[in-house]
């Protein structure tokens, strides 16, 4: 990667559009306005929910799951032990004046909420249907208001060469409850899934991905009925040299005669699974992804004409001086967190961080991953990136570690003050090896890490807010069960559950 991304400023864009882990994307158009959602795994609030005016630019507007508890008491911060569970990848569509979204989870089964506004209130879940082993789940509204319901089953026999088979299922007219007797499977092949429905000129399209030996590739059946017989047809070839093939995302059309695709990246680096924008071509009655070849199979496109001008530019928030009454949108919790230990009101203009011990914790190498109310956004792959911490840290107790942390399920660094005995230090953690630093005695510190687009971080501090020094070694961020590097403020006490932090902001520039 370039290190170039997204809107360029003279009417062009550059892929990826979005530089960070926004995996399992569905997007659809509504009016003038387009919106998406990405899975988030184990993180809470879950499954985010973007909006954009012209396909290049987008902002975090909500999330759907605030409690996900409804879904499993196992991603609650207590237990901590989903990860690479969780939500999954999703549906998100507009029909009978609401928006609907239908996700799964690898162990519970599929659950469901709608809106009559993206940006929320969202329904609380709803579980359509308690069972594993599935996924990639999409929801249809046929012309007759009739309700479709379509997932892959993969949890098969491993004999079976992971020949997935995708069930299709009429649902209920409120879209909360499957007809089990309507069950059909209308494909199988290796690795199918990525699923959604689509109607187009009177026709049926299946889109859906596969593995084939050149790799995962997106495909497309059509029928004049939604059980089949199909047409089948390849939309995609694997970018080899990249190897970065689309996969996940949702058609879009912008005009008559001007269609895209937006998509995930299917193999993740350090900063996850980014997503594209590719033109759509139709060629004989077929939605072609990306540059048409020689074969009519689409190539990887890295950049373009934008599809629309629109003077607002949207971004993906980053920064909080958490002086509202909610957090803003770009924040997620590892796990659902534990509402009686963090606040925005106990101290009014600062996010207020309780120490407790973290769960499991003989059993965990990484702390991190069992630190409860670790508060966490993606970290961007971008040129730049500065993210500035300050902490109060003048309530802290003996057995507490609060700071800034850099964690994935492969690798982890965490840098902050840690008490002992009375006395608070600088502490840098890598992986299990700590490294100590000099005393201090300000009521706050400042923090702060710097990456670019190799995914090495920094850490620096400063007792000032104007002097930063550099401390602690340099590491290579890192992915890991389905998901990027997560930046975030942890706060926890190995000893006992007492002190606090107050965090005074949260500024980030990841630059363009």
């Amino acid at each position: 990667m370039t290190g170039k991304w997204g809107d360029q400023g003279n009417g062009t864009y550059v892929n990826p559009v979005l530089p960070a882990d926004y995996s399992d994307l569905d997007a659809i158009r509504v009016g003038d306005d387009y919106y998406a959602i990405s899975s988030t795994m184990q993180f809470s609030p879950g499954m985010a929910v973007l909006h954009s005016k012209d396909l290049v630019n987008w902002e975090i507007i909500s999330h759907v799951a605030e409690d996900l508890t409804r879904i499993s008491p196992e991603l609650n911060w207590d237990r901590m032990n989903c990860y690479g569970k969780g939500i999954w990848a999703g549906s998100l569509r507009y029909y009978k004046n609401k928006f609907w979204i239908y996700f799964g989870t690898p162990d519970d089964g599929f659950f469901m909420s709608s809106a009559t506004n993206p940006a929320g209130p969202w329904e609380p879940l709803h579980q359509l249907w308690k069972v594993s082993g599935w996924d990639d789940c999409s929801s249809f509204c046929d012309d007759d208001g009739q309700l479709y319901f379509i997932a892959t089953n993969f949890a098969l026999d491993p004999k079976n060469n992971k020949k997935y088979n995708i069930h299709l299922f009429k649902m209920t007219p409120d879209g909360k409850n499957l007809i089990m007797e309507s069950d059909a499977i209308i494909h199988q092949s290796q690795g199918s899934e990525a699923n959604k429905l689509y109607k187009f000129n009177g026709l049926y399209y299946h889109y859906f991905s596969e593995v084939k030996p050149e790799g995962r590739v997106i495909m497309m059946e059509r029928s004049k009925n939604i059980y089949g017989p199909w047409e089948i047809r390849q939309l995609n070839h694997v970018d080899k040299k990249l190897d970065r093939e689309p996969n996940q995302g949702g058609l879009l059309q912008v005009s008559t005669d001007k269609w895209y695709f937006f998509t995930h990246h299917g193999n993740g680096d350090w900063e996850g699974r980014p997503a594209s924008l590719l033109p759509v071509h139709w060629v004989d009655g077929w939605p072609i992804i990306g540059e048409v070849g020689t074969d009519a199979i689409g190539r990887m496109v890295w950049g373009g004409e934008k599809p629309i001008s629109h003077k607002k530019k949207l971004s993906i928030q980053s920064s909080d001086e958490f002086k509202t009454k909610k957090l803003n949108v770009q924040w997620e919790w590892n796990y659902q967190p534990r509402a009686d230990k963090w606040s925005l009101s106990e101290r009014k203009g600062f996010l207020r961080l309780h120490a407790f011990t973290p769960t499991q914790l003989n059993k965990e190498k990484s702390v991190i991953l069992r630190a409860g109310n670790t508060i966490t956004q993606r970290s961007m792959r971008t040129s730049s990136n500065v993210a500035t911490v300050k902490i109060d840290i003048s309530h802290m107790v003996d057995g507490q570690f609060a700071g800034l942390t850099h964690f994935s399920t492969t690798s982890h660094s965490l840098f902050g003050i840690k008490q002992e005995n009375g006395t608070r230090s600088l502490l840098y953690s890598s992986n299990g090896k700590d490294t100590l630093g000099i005393r201090v005695n300000g009521k706050s510190i400042w923090l702060r890490s710097t990456w670019g687009i190799d995914g090495i971080s920094s850490y620096a501090f400063s007792n000032d807010g104007k002097s930063y020094q550099p401390f602690g070694n340099r590491s290579q961020l890192t992915w890991g069960s389905y998901r990027g590097d997560r930046i975030g403020i942890f706060n926890f006490n190995t000893k006992e559950d007492k002190g606090y932090v107050d965090v005074d902001w949260f500024r980030y520039d990841y630059g363009k």
